[in-house]
């Protein structure tokens, strides 16, 4: 079977060409490193160009070797036909800090360079500690104004592509627009059925900024995930009409919104099915029931990165008060002592994850 063609969307000044679906690696826990190289070279296989992982994730090494290896191997050309993401941790996020953290991410994937360079949160931690969740006493504001500028520097030096924003309101993002020099390339946040981030599209779609959506799919099975968008009434019912998947109908009605999306499956046949997205599409009625008979519920709520002690106080002032009843009462919120230390990793990629089923069911606190 020959490859599929992904199409792209065309991202900063230099309309750097993004596939507008992504191979997503965060998952909990980890991956098995061998489990997720044979994945990444199936999905090479497939048509899958854009690969997207975080020091977090624990996945860079891997990853990189396996891009490396699809490339010996002649599955791509060359490096240029991969486009490849990468996150700037809470603790790298200091004036001082960017450069030397996205070149230990750049080591890692044996790269030498990203495509896309992301703020992972709007959070800042002390340098040095990567213990995960932040203790309460470690949390610290952000300097936007030095971090973005260090995040610009990243693409002055050609280690990144675009540079860009990962979970950040219309408020913060809007911050980061009146200090920067270069604007960010795309805003990397959850977007699905039952969160549909409306007023934050309007806002990117104003200042040419592309949006990524994360759990389009809810990340069944991850302990952040939900079952709400597979278990859709809505959904299932177009699904069904048109002799699709649920997940089809889902990443189609991202795609005609106009946003692009990392997805994640280590099931060959899923990775092939969430491809078949493009030779077919919705109709305006049922793109308007998705839109109006769905209800709204954020589920990655970001509880580990809120603290009495740090800056960002309450679920309010992370989202900017865009918060509604029946999320707050989605999520299940927990003191900081009853979290688990689910994983830690040092910059040296010397990584070592520590989790249980109890600690999966927990909380909804994307990695």
């Amino acid at each position: 079977m020959s490859a599929m063609t992904v199409p792209n969307l065309a991202i900063g000044s230099d309309h750097h060409l993004m596939p507008v679906i992504g191979f997503g690696t965060a998952a909990s826990p980890p991956p098995e490193p061998l489990l997720l190289k044979q994945t990444v070279l199936d999905a090479i296989k497939l048509g899958y160009r854009h690969f997207d992982t975080s020091p977090r994730y624990l996945t860079e090494e891997p990853l990189g070797e396996a891009l490396a290896e699809a490339v010996s191997l002649g599955l791509v050309g060359s490096r240029s036909e991969l486009f490849v993401t990468s996150k700037l941790w809470c603790a790298d996020a200091h004036g001082g800090l960017v450069v030397p953290a996205i070149q230990r991410s750049l080591k890692n994937l044996k790269l030498d360079y990203l495509d896309l360079y992301l703020i992972h949160w709007p959070v800042s931690s002390k340098p040095g500690k990567y213990k995960f969740p932040i203790e309460e006493d470690d949390f610290l504001p952000m300097d936007y104004e030095a971090v973005w500028s260090e995040m610009e520097e990243c693409k002055r030096l050609g280690l990144a592509k675009c540079i860009g924003v990962s979970n950040f309101s219309c408020k913060k993002l809007q911050h980061i627009l009146s200090i920067a020099t270069i604007p960010p390339s795309v805003n990397q946040v959850e977007i699905s059925p039952v969160w549909q981030q409306k007023k934050l599209k309007e806002l990117c779609k104003s200042k040419g900024i592309v949006l990524t959506a994360y759990s389009v799919l809810g990340s069944r099975g991850a302990f952040w995930g939900t079952p709400k968008i597979m278990e859709s009434d809505v959904l299932k019912e177009i699904a069904d009409a048109k002799g699709k998947t649920v997940a089809q109908v889902s990443m189609r009605w991202a795609y005609q919104e106009g946003v692009s999306m990392v997805v994640k499956s280590f099931t060959k046949e899923r990775l092939e099915e969430n491809l078949k997205i493009f030779d077919w599409s919705l109709t305006e009625e049922e793109m308007q029931r998705i839109s109006t008979e769905i209800a709204q519920c954020r589920i990655v709520g970001g509880e580990v990165y809120i603290s009495k002690k740090g800056p960002i106080k309450s679920l309010e002032e992370m989202w900017d008060a865009s918060l509604s009843l029946r999320v707050l009462a989605s999520f299940h919120l927990l003191p900081r002592h009853q979290l688990v230390l689910l994983t830690a990793y040092q910059p040296t990629n010397e990584m070592y994850v520590r989790t249980s089923s109890d600690a999966c069911k927990m909380g909804r606190n994307r990695m």
